[in-house]
């Protein structure tokens, strides 16, 4: 995508890559806390799942962009498997609320 500004061209896809990394942090930061609070750190074979399918998108997605987004929500899943398992650790530490109607064997 591409924005013509006083005869100069200006290239959109890096701006919005960037911008797509940055609410993808800040998305898997928030989805890491939630999932460990409500459902325990077994929700991480979710981000798997999630994190492997969108890899795959875009590794058959023609658009760059897209297949670029694709690829970094994905990673961004990936790397929250071994942050949910943390959150755990986190909780226990009492830096994060606990639960109170999860329950204790349930993990």
């Amino acid at each position: 995508m591409s924005l013509t500004l006083f005869d100069t061209v200006l290239n959109l896809n890096g701006v919005i890559i960037g911008t797509a990394a940055f609410l993808s942090i800040a998305l898997g930061r928030y989805l890491t806390i939630q999932a460990e609070y409500h459902f325990s750190k077994k929700f991480w074979k979710v981000f798997l799942i999630l994190g492997i399918l969108l890899v795959l998108g875009a590794l058959i997605t023609p658009h760059f962009a897209i297949s670029a987004i694709l690829s970094i929500l994905g990673f961004t899943f990936l790397w929250g498997i071994g942050e949910i398992i943390e959150q755990e650790e986190r909780v226990r530490k009492g830096w994060f609320p606990e639960n109170p109607k999860k329950k204790k064997g349930a993990e």
